[in-house]
């Protein structure tokens, strides 16, 4: 199965990446960047194709609230204490939130969504959007491909010691999960005390 996996990363390598990074992302531009590492990919057009399939990602979200604002609030009534702090982040930092949220669990698919929804000017977001995108594959591409070596020993390490490897990845998952959560609390505390 793995070697599998590995054959169409090498055969349909591009097309996979574009398409990772409009879903997700990081894991996608890491394997990226180690493929660029390998020789199995070029690096420079990893970034590229990396960026236009985050950019892709990103103006989905944007006109799924543009066009679908009845829809996300009937749908996503869940997920409101996030639409409410991406509000409040594009209030207070303006574009440069755009430029941000790719770096932000938990918000990286609500606030384009949420910045739909808003009059904001489509053209500016996507200007700014394809700038992120690129740049994000930039400084998550490189790395993998200059520390690939690194990398993949690392991973050769990890699958023989998968009990030590395993705790410590929940662990870090569980202390990011635990961070962005107070950290939503906070803004929200925030804008209860301004309404006050």
């Amino acid at each position: 199965m793995e070697d599998l996996f590995i054959g169409w990363l090498r055969e349909y390598g591009y097309s996979i990446l574009f398409l990772w990074s409009i879903l997700e992302g990081e894991m996608g531009l890491i394997m990226g960047g180690i493929m660029a590492h390998t020789g199995d990919l070029n690096v420079f057009m990893a970034i590229f194709v990396a960026g236009l399939g985050g950019f892709a990602g990103d103006q989905i979200y944007f006109y799924i609230g543009r066009f679908n604002k009845g829809l996300i609030q009937r749908k996503l009534h869940r997920q409101r204490r996030k639409f409410a702090i991406a509000h409040l982040l594009l209030k207070k930092y303006g574009w440069p939130i755009i430029f941000m949220q790719r770096y932000m669990y938990g918000l990286r698919t609500v606030i384009p969504m949420s910045i739909g929804i808003t009059k904001y000017s489509a053209k500016k977001f996507a200007l700014i959007n394809l700038i992120s995108a690129w740049v994000w594959a930039a400084i998550t591409i490189t790395p993998s491909y200059v520390f690939g070596a690194e990398i993949l020993n690392s991973l050769v390490l990890a699958k023989e010691h998968w009990y030590y490897v395993l705790p410590i990845a929940a662990g870090f998952l569980f202390a990011i999960h635990t961070y962005f959560q107070k950290l939503e609390r906070h803004f929200l505390q925030r804008r209860q005390n301004r309404n006050k």
